[in-house]
């Protein structure tokens, strides 16, 4: 069920210290107000959980409030490399980081697997690669074919957090620009925060 509230009693109502957590979009649609919140409100000890961590990981992580990190690829392109997850990950600093590293397809097939409530997906992937010795991959046979193939894990985050430019008030949203996998994440997550620029129907109404 839909509900219409504050950013800032969003994040205290729905973010716990230690979730696991995944803000997802793209360029215009990466949820940099809700993640600024987050920090704000101070939780720690979060799984944070995405594509393409770039600026907004790598603040949360130079403000040590992530314990382990989910992903596929970790950069910001046009700005270089994330210089708060290096000294995560080089020096512990400012606290230890976990990683599990996947590829791009990888990580869309687990929020894939995650939103139908299946336990792993099925790929095509990490063959000839050694991604498969240093991740959560493990090699299935086809019961029809023989084939071996590639299975990944399930996606299942505590919280969701994605960004759109409206919605209405019975909770649809509709988004322009580049999609990337908001839909599965929020489908995947046990709970979900949808922020919006505008309330559709409400001429000029923001929420902050």
């Amino acid at each position: 069920m839909a509900e219409i509230t504050t950013l800032s009693e969003a994040v205290a109502e729905l973010v716990h210290d230690g979730d696991s957590l995944a803000l997802e979009g793209f360029t215009h649609l990466i949820p940099f107000a809700a993640g600024h919140e987050v920090l704000r409100q101070g939780r720690r000890d979060l799984e944070l959980i995405r594509m393409t961590p770039d600026i907004l990981y790598d603040q949360m992580i130079g403000m040590g409030a992530a314990r382990r990190l989910v992903f596929s690829y970790g950069g910001n392109p046009g700005v270089g490399s994330l210089h708060r997850f290096r000294d995560a990950i080089e020096h512990d600093w400012p606290r230890a980081l976990e990683i599990e590293e996947h590829s791009h397809a990888g990580m869309a097939n687990r929020y894939a697997a995650g939103a139908a409530r299946m336990p792993f997906a099925v790929m095509r992937g990490y063959a000839g690669t050694d991604l498969r010795e240093h991740t959560n991959v493990r090699e299935v046979v086809c019961p029809f074919t023989g084939e071996r193939l590639a299975a990944v894990p399930a996606l299942r985050p505590d919280v969701a957090i994605v960004h759109a430019q409206e919605a209405d008030r019975d909770g649809n949203v509709q988004l322009w620009g580049i999609p990337g996998v908001q839909k599965e994440a929020v489908l995947c997550a046990d709970r979900s925060l949808v922020t919006v620029e505008r309330i559709a129907g409400t001429r000029f109404q923001r929420l902050d």
